[in-house]
């Protein structure tokens, strides 16, 4: 059985790896190993399908593949999405997760809730999460991934 310990494990590690994939941004090639290595530690693409869906984007908004993932997290010439303006290269301070409720099961395990970004300035941007985890082998991957940021009554 996945244990909530294990989901906070993952989640941490997803900020810590946002936080240094910033501050990598000046050393490109650096940045893009770092990156790449990122998204092959915590999501699933190299063992199933992975549904992506990151908060900034509006014509690609579905990233089902590494290439598009990367792009979104760090843009670039190579980029797969012309949109992407790299999100992960802000650069953020801080990333923490405010789960609401997390449903765990032997080998899958679903979380939602908010997490926020600081940025350099001390702002601090509120996005809504779901994230949807498989165990492979004894380490937790992230296969489902939506985000968005909250309503607005501006629609």
């Amino acid at each position: 059985m996945i244990k909530e310990k294990q989901i906070i494990e993952v989640q941490k590690s997803w900020g810590e790896g946002i936080i240094k994939i910033g501050s990598l941004k000046d050393n490109r090639s650096e940045c893009e190993n770092y990156a790449n290595k990122f998204i092959d530690e915590l999501y699933a693409f190299n063992s199933g399908e992975v549904l992506f869906k990151p908060t900034r984007c509006q014509t690609e908004q579905f990233r089902q593949t590494k290439p598009k993932a990367l792009s979104y997290f760090i843009s670039g010439k190579n980029r797969a999405c012309m949109e992407d303006k790299g999100f992960a290269l802000k650069p953020w301070t801080n990333v923490r997760f405010e789960n609401a409720g997390l449903i765990l099961e032997k080998s899958r395990a679903f979380c939602m809730g908010n997490y926020f970004f600081t940025d350099t300035k001390g702002n601090e941007i509120k996005a809504e999460f779901t994230f949807g985890y498989t165990l492979i082998g004894e380490k937790l991957k992230i296969d489902l991934h939506h985000s968005s940021f909250p309503y607005s009554n501006n629609y």
